[in-house]
C-alpha cells in the first residue's frame, strides 16, 4: 500500500485502492481502514488520510523511488539499486500485480536513463573515471542500449585508454550480431572517432570569427546543405574552445545540438554529449536562453526515448530558465504537450498546447504555430474529437505550406489522413495517407515511416483487406524510430491485425507493445496491450482493462473497449 500511495502524487480514491489492494476482503474498505492505521503508526499521524488518498512523508523521511522519480540535483544514480518491492509477487491479486509490473519497469527505465545522463555529465565535467563507471553499470540494466555502449567509449577516450574502447566497440559489436542479427550501431561507430573538424591554423579565435561561422552555418541550413552547415558548426565549437568565452561556446555547442536533433535526424549520445557540455560552460542555474535551450532539448529527447519522468524534470528547468523568453517557451510548452499527450494526460496536453500556439502567435513563429497546432490535432484524434482535430490539422497544413517545411508534412498529412479514416472518408484518408507514407520514404525519416506505415495498416483493416494491412504493418516495422511513441502506436495496430488474421504474431506483438509502454509510460497503450492479452483469452488482462483505463480521460478509448468487451467505464 505504501508503494501504490507513492506513486499517486495526485492522490487516489479509497474505494479505488480498497478494490485494488484488498478485491477479495469481504469487507475491503475496512481492510483499508486498518492497513491506513498502521500505517500512520508508523509513518506519523498526518502521513496519509482523506479521500483521495494522499502520503505525505514526515521531515526526516525519505522514498527511495519518490527520489529516483525525482532526483535532487546532487543525487547519485548509482544509489538507486534493486527492485520496486523486490521478490515480493502477488498472484491472487492480478490488477496490481499488473500495476505493480508496469512500475518496476517504468522505474527501471529512470534509473537507467539518470546513469546514462549522470556519464555524459561527469564526462562534460572533467571526470572520465566517474563517467566510465556510470555508463557500466548503466550496460548492466540494459546490454543493448547503442547509446550507453557509446557514452563508454566516449569516456575511455578521454582517459586516453584507445584499446579499451576499442575493445567495448568489439563487445557490442559481438553482442548486436549474435543477439540481433545486425551490425554496430552508428552511434557507437561515432564515438569511436574524432569528427570535429579542425580551423586553420592562422584563423583567430575569437568571438568574431566564431558567430561568422554560426551565421554561415544558419544559411547553409536554411539553404537546405545540411552537411556544410555541421561542418561549420563543429568548426565554431573548435574555435569557441579556444576563447575563454564561456557563453559562447556554450551557445556554439546548443546550436549545433539543435542542429544535429532537428535538421540531421540525431537523437544519441553525440548529441546528448554537445548538451551537457553545453551546460557545463554555461552554468546549469539560472535565466539564459542558451541554458533554456539546452534543458528544453534534453527533455525533447527524453520524450522521444520515452522517459517521461527526466522529460518532466529537464523542461521543468527549461521553462525556469526561459523566463521572460515568450519565444523559447512557446517551444517547451510544445514538447511538454508531447509528453502529456504520450502519457494520456490530455487535459494538459491540450493546454500546453493551446498556450504554445498563443504565444508562438504573438512573436509571429509561424513553424511553431504547425506544430503546436499538429499535435493539439493530433491529441484531438486520438480523444475522438474529429472537428477539433480537422481544424487544427488544417490550420497546420496551410502553415506547413506557406513556410515550405516539407521536413514536417508527413506528420500533419498522416494524422490529417487519419482524421479522414476516422470520420469514414477513405478516399480522402488514402490521398493523404499515401503521400505521408512516399514523403516520409523519400526523406527517410523513420519516426515518420512508421506513422505512416500504422494509418497505411488502418486504412486497409478499414477496408477488410487483412493481407495489405499485414503488408504494411511489417514494412513499418523495419525502421527504427527514434521516437517510440509511434514504435508504440504502430505495434497497437499490428496486434489487432495479427488478432483479427489469427496470426501466430499477435502475442509477439502484444507483448513488445506492452514492455514498451510500460517502461515508457504511455498508460493509454498499456491499457490496449492488456486488452489484446484479454482478447487472446488472458482472464487476469480481462480483470485489469477497466481498473487502468478508468484513470484516463478518453471517450475514444472508452468507446473501443466497449466495443470489444462491454467493459463500462
Amino acid at each position: 500500500m505504501l508503494a501504490y500511495l507513492a506513486l499517486q502524487p495526485d492522490g487516489t480514491g479509497r474505494a479505488r485502492t480498497a478494490a485494488l489492494l484488498f478485491p477479495d476482503a469481504e469487507d475491503p474498505l475496512g481492510a483499508l481502514r486498518w492497513n491506513l492505521s498502521e500505517l500512520r503508526r508508523t509513518l506519523g499521524a498526518e502521513s496519509v488520510g482523506g479521500d483521495p488518498l494522499r502520503l505525505v512523508l514526515p521531515a526526516g523521511w525519505h522514498c527511495d523511488v519518490l527520489t529516483a522519480l525525482h532526483p535532487a540535483g546532487d543525487a547519485d544514480p548509482r544509489a538507486f539499486d534493486g527492485q520496486l518491492l523486490e521478490g515480493l509477487a502477488f498472484a491472487d491479486c492480478p490488477v496490481f500485480e499488473s500495476w505493480l509490473e508496469d512500475q518496476r519497469h517504468r522505474i527501471e527505465n529512470c534509473v537507467l536513463a539518470l546513469l546514462y545522463e549522470a556519464s555524459l555529465a561527469a564526462l562534460s565535467a572533467g571526470r572520465a573515471d566517474d563517467a566510465v563507471d556510470l555508463a557500466t553499470r548503466a550496460l548492466r540494466l540494459d546490454p543493448f542500449n547503442a547509446d550507453c555502449h557509446a557514452a563508454l567509449i566516449k569516456a575511455l577516450l578521454s582517459l586516453g585508454e584507445y584499446r579499451r574502447a576499442r575493445e567495448q566497440a568489439d563487445k557490442c559489436r559481438d553482442l548486436y550480431r549474435r543477439e540481433l542479427g545486425l551490425g554496430l550501431p552508428a552511434e557507437v561507430r561515432r564515438a569511436l572517432v574524432d569528427a570535429d573538424p579542425v580551423a586553420e591554423p592562422g584563423l583567430p579565435a575569437s568571438a568574431a570569427t566564431v558567430r561568422s561561422y554560426l551565421d554561415a552555418a544558419g544559411a547553409s541550413l536554411s539553404a537546405g546543405s545540411v552537411d556544410r552547415g555541421l561542418e561549420q558548426l563543429r568548426l565554431a565549437v573548435g574555435l569557441a574552445q579556444r576563447t575563454d568565452d564561456h557563453h559562447l561556446l556554450a551557445e556554439s555547442l546548443v546550436t549545433l545540438s539543435g542542429a544535429m536533433i532537428h535538421q540531421a535526424g540525431g537523437r544519441g549520445a553525440e548529441v546528448a554529449d554537445l548538451l551537457h557540455r553545453a551546460l557545463s560552460a554555461e552554468g546549469p542555474d539560472g535565466v539564459s536562453r542558451t541554458a533554456a535551450t539546452a534543458f528544453r532539448e534534453l527533455g525533447y529527447l527524453s520524450v522521444q526515448r520515452g522517459v517521461p519522468d527526466r522529460a518532466a524534470g529537464w523542461l521543468d528547468r527549461a521553462m525556469r530558465a526561459a523566463e521572460g523568453l515568450p519565444d523559447e517557451q512557446a517551444r517547451i510548452l510544445a514538447i511538454q504537450g508531447m509528453l502529456a499527450s504520450d502519457t494520456a494526460h490530455y487535459g494538459d496536453a491540450v493546454a500546453a498546447f493551446t498556450e504554445s500556439g498563443r504565444l508562438a502567435r504573438e512573436v509571429g513563429n509561424r513553424r511553431q504555430q504547425a506544430f503546436s497546432d499538429a499535435l493539439l490535432g493530433r491529441v484531438h484524434l486520438l480523444r475522438g474529437d474529429l472537428e477539433q482535430a480537422a481544424a487544427c490539422l488544417d490550420r497546420a497544413r496551410n502553415w506547413v505550406a506557406g513556410e515550405h517545411w516539407t521536413a514536417f508534412e508527413p506528420f500533419v498529412a498522416g494524422v490529417r489522413g487519419e482524421t479522414y479514416l476516422a470520420a469514414g472518408r477513405l478516399d480522402a484518408a488514402a490521398d493523404l495517407i499515401d503521400r505521408s507514407w512516399v514523403m516520409a520514404e523519400l526523406a527517410g525519416d523513420h519516426c515518420y515511416m512508421a506513422l505512416a506505415a500504422g494509418a497505411e495498416a488502418r486504412l486497409f483493416l478499414a477496408h477488410g483487406d487483412l493481407a495489405a494491412a499485414e503488408h504494411w504493418i511489417n514494412r513499418g516495422l523495419e525502421p527504427t524510430p527514434w521516437y517510440l511513441w509511434y514504435s508504440a502506436r504502430l505495434l497497437d495496430v499490428a496486434a489487432e491485425v495479427a488478432i483479427a488474421t489469427g496470426s501466430p504474431r499477435a502475442s509477439e506483438f502484444v507483448e513488445r507493445l506492452a514492455a514498451l509502454a510500460s517502461r515508457s509510460g504511455m498508460r493509454e497503450f498499456v491499457v490496449r496491450a492488456q486488452s489484446h492479452r484479454a482478447a487472446l483469452g488472458d482472464e487476469a488482462a480481462a480483470q485489469t482493462v477497466p481498473w487502468l483505463a478508468k484513470e484516463i480521460d478518453n471517450p475514444a478509448l472508452t468507446a473501443f473497449l466497449d466495443r470489444r468487451h462491454g467493459v463500462s467505464l
